[in-house]
């Protein structure tokens, strides 16, 4: 099939499909005399699976180590271990995500509840100091090794600093 009904049926622009192609995730098609590219019926099902990985949070070059090229080319360890990696990840950025709608959820309440007549600033003081006492970590706490640097620098919340 040519690139434009692949890409009609497979909802993608012609040209990320070409990028596929160009990225070696899709196999490369001959072109025929006229220079059109020739996709095979597989394509279709191949470009599903990539969309979905992206989906799932897989990178390209991820998705390219762990797809085959063809269909007899499945590599049963590598392919599990690889998806048990990612849903290990997806579980501890779900943690992560967790603790960070704590926090906002924490924030939310301490400018909501503001006592009348106090000062935005002071409110904001107060809330941290209620974030801190509470034993809540801020989000880059909770980053890769490199980031935790940066973290010990600027280690408070983030408040917003709109007056109320």
């Amino acid at each position: 099939m040519r690139i434009g009904e692949l890409a009609k049926i497979s909802g993608l622009a012609p040209s990320r499909i070409r990028f596929y192609e160009a990225s070696g995730l899709i196999k490369s098609v001959e072109r025929k005399s006229n220079g059109y590219r020739d996709y095979a019926p597989d394509a279709q099902w191949v470009l599903q699976i990539i969309t979905g990985a992206q989906a799932a949070g897989f990178s390209l070059d991820e998705i390219r180590q762990l797809m085959p090229m063809n269909a007899n080319g499945w590599q049963h360890e590598t392919l599990l271990n690889g998806l048990k990696r990612k849903v290990e990840e997806i579980e501890i950025l779900q943690q992560r995500l967790a603790r960070n709608k704590a926090q906002l959820l924490l924030v939310i309440k301490g400018v909501e509840g503001k006592p009348e007549g106090m000062a935005c600033a002071d409110n904001a003081q107060l809330v941290l100091n209620r974030l801190r006492d509470e034993g809540v970590t801020t989000a880059s706490s909770d980053a890769a090794p490199s980031r935790k640097k940066a973290a010990r620098r600027d280690p408070q919340p983030i408040v917003p600093s709109q007056p109320s």
